[in-house]
């Protein structure tokens, strides 16, 4: 009896994906919206920012940055999944601190100031690394790192209010830059125009890169 013939496939299969971006910048957008008006005084307490958090700030943007591994976007990815987990952070710190899990937790708010400094720094290189996108998102990253600025400075008590209003200012900027990024992504995909100009790449990074590709390709 002869064995059945078989035929072996090699090789990388790619599946077909979409552009995550506006997914990732539209739950961005809806986080530190709803976020910035606790900061700035319109709305009291964290309990109903919890679940824009979880659903928006950190799974959009996670389901988001799982997505750009798949384009092989090593940017795009680190920071979706990056912010993602910070809302997963910051969801739970705030169930803990209202007492919706572990009653009776003492907790030390200076450790969120050394979180807020981690991601400070992450933000810096990421801001950097903006510069070889587009401008708008160039404008969101900056934004971010005034935010982490203003958190670390006033969670460690190194400051006043001005440290407070600027986080508070700079995350409401962030949340218009981001719903912009977000309608520019999706117009500009959809129509194959450009609906919404981004800009585009700047900075000596960027014009090293561009020659560097130029001279490979030629």
């Amino acid at each position: 009896m002869s064995a059945a013939n078989e035929t072996k496939i090699t090789g990388h299969v790619q599946e077909l994906v979409a552009n995550p971006t506006p997914l990732g910048l539209f739950g961005l957008a809806i986080v530190t919206l709803v976020a910035s008006s606790n900061k700035l005084g319109i709305t009291d307490g964290t309990a109903y920012i919890i679940p824009w958090a979880i659903f928006l700030g950190a799974t959009a943007q996670f389901i988001a940055g799982i997505m750009d591994y798949k384009h092989n976007n090593t940017f795009g990815a680190t920071a979706f999944c990056g912010y993602g987990f910070f809302w997963f952070s910051m969801a739970m710190s705030w169930m803990i601190s209202t007492g919706m899990i572990g009653k009776g937790i003492e907790f030390d708010p200076h450790q969120m100031g050394f979180a807020f400094l981690g991601y400070f720094i992450f933000t810096v290189y990421m801001t950097v690394g903006a510069m070889g996108t587009n401008k708008i998102l160039f404008i969101i990253f900056f934004l971010i790192d005034l935010l982490f600025l203003g958190l670390f400075v006033n969670t460690l008590g190194l400051g006043g209010e001005f440290w407070h209003m600027l986080a508070a200012y700079s995350e409401l900027g962030i949340a218009i830059f981001s719903f912009y990024g977000s309608a520019a992504a999706v117009l500009n995909t959809h129509y194959g125009i450009t609906v919404l100009p981004i800009g585009g790449a700047f900075g000596p990074f960027a014009k090293a890169s561009a020659a560097a590709k130029e001279s490979v390709s030629a």
